[in-house]
């Protein structure tokens, strides 16, 4: 079974993180060796990052979040408990707690 190419959706979401990432990386005054080191990847890979390769690894993306310190903000970002409808699905959906 072969896989489709990401959406148009999908690679432009991969540029605006990776542009993000850039944006990050400069502000806080690093260059791309100290980044890649902090994250524990190739420079080669950061740069995919950085121009959106939708290819790269989510382990990558989640390293270069992490050696540029706003992994918190990503995972933040995807929580559901963090938006209205997250937090009224599971009140609807989700089982109460049993309290004592």
């Amino acid at each position: 079974m072969s896989s489709r190419p990401p959406s148009r959706a999908v690679l432009g979401a991969a540029s605006d993180i990776g542009a993000n990432l850039t944006t990050w990386r400069k502000l806080l005054g690093l260059t791309t060796s100290q980044v890649a080191d902090r994250a524990g990847i190739a420079r080669s890979t950061l740069h995919r990052i950085e121009h959106g390769d939708p290819g790269v690894s989510l382990a990558a993306v989640l390293s270069t979040a992490r050696g540029l310190g706003v992994l918190a903000r990503l995972v933040e970002a995807t929580d559901p408990y963090e938006t209205d409808l997250g937090r009224a699905q599971a009140d609807r959906i989700l089982p109460q707690r049993v309290r004592s």
